[in-house]
């Protein structure tokens, strides 16, 4: 695909989106300077701690695989039960206290316009221009929304131990093909991952080993930094992408054919043939992955929009507007069987707390 061919694609999926949200600068008259304010606490976060993009990128992921894509990560529950809570979040997830900072320079000067929604969708899009150089527009006119339930984030996330079949059909719930899962899995090529999320690939209890998948010299670094028994409230953490850990690049695909995938999930897409091609495609084309790259996070962050005058304009995006916490204003939901975590806390990217 050249180059002209791949901007006419994305133009198409825009204009796709823009059927479902109202348009790209949906803010431009009531709030002009929301985008930029919004680039300004990103640029300054990431500045102090470069590990914040990745973590932005990734808090974006994860508001949109639950309950679409409207804020409800970033609620707070009085009794931990919110989504944020969850195993697959919490320690890991990490970019709150950006996207408060962004939303207070944003409430400072346009008074409840802009959503929490559209501010960490922004934020994802500045979180990737800043590392890997991609400039994009985001159409916006998301709300926010009232319901956070942890056992919604558990059903719904992906995990680091999920094999092939299981991750294209956690992506194709949310109207996501299987090239576009292995698209936005190159986001692993930047941020951290703590130790349980990776621990059964380089210990069989206390004995350490190297599944098949994994490098045996990979796993033995692995095993150097992790030891047998971590669990949750183990710090320790590695990068997931060992060559250029704080840049949005194609390394990621290039590490899988080297056994150097560090989930066992990353590895899935090297050993599917059908996943391998789409691997090798992006290893030997930096510009096309970028391109399907921006596509494919256009389309995920149109997952199950609130628009119109559905939902609110949260004032405050940790909690709903008549200032309870998510859990006392939870909608009534059918009871569903929820499959336990297995105590791995990664999906499409896991960031470090420190």
């Amino acid at each position: 695909m050249d180059g002209a061919a791949a901007a006419a694609m994305a133009a198409a999926v825009v204009a796709m989106l823009c059927l479902q949200l109202p348009a790209v600068g949906f803010y431009n008259t009531s709030c002009p300077n929301a985008e930029s304010l919004v680039q300004q606490a990103v640029a300054s976060a990431v500045a102090n701690d470069s590990g914040l993009a990745a973590g932005l990128i990734r808090l974006h992921f994860h508001d949109c695989f639950v309950r679409g894509c409207d804020a409800s990560v970033l609620l707070t529950s009085a009794n931990n039960t919110a989504e944020r809570d969850a195993a697959p979040n919490n320690p890991s997830l990490r970019g709150f206290q950006v996207i408060d900072t962004a939303k207070s320079a944003v409430e400072a000067s346009c008074p409840n316009t802009v959503s929490c929604a559209d501010i960490l969708a922004f934020a994802a899009r500045d979180s990737i221009n800043i590392t890997g150089n991609l400039a994009y527009q985001v159409p916006s006119g998301r709300r926010d929304g009232n319901v956070s339930l942890d056992t919604d984030a558990v059903a719904n996330l992906p995990r680091p131990t999920f094999n092939a079949s299981q991750l294209v059909a956690n992506f194709a719930a949310k109207n996501l093909t299987d090239e576009e899962m292995v698209i936005l899995s190159g986001a692993h090529t930047v941020g951290r991952s703590f130790c349980t999320s990776f621990l059964n690939r380089i210990y069989n209890g206390s004995t350490p080993i190297a599944d098949s998948g994994l490098s045996s010299g990979y796993a033995t670094l692995l095993q150097a930094l992790c030891p047998s028994n971590a669990n949750s409230s183990t710090t320790i953490t590695t990068v997931l992408d060992p060559s250029t850990p704080t840049v949005l690049d194609n390394n990621y695909y290039k590490l899988l054919p080297l056994n150097l995938g560090l989930f066992f999930s990353d590895n899935q897409l090297r050993v599917n043939s059908t996943l391998n091609a789409s691997v090798n495609s992006f290893a030997a084309n930096e510009t096309l992955w970028k391109e399907k790259f921006v596509a494919a996070m256009l389309k995920m962050g149109n997952i199950e929009v609130l628009t119109g005058s559905q939902g609110e304009i949260r004032l405050n995006c940790s909690i709903v507007n008549n200032g309870s916490s998510s859990s006392s204003v939870a909608a009534p939901r059918i009871k569903t069987t929820v499959p336990s975590y297995s105590g791995s806390t990664a999906s499409l990217d896991e960031i470090a707390t420190s």
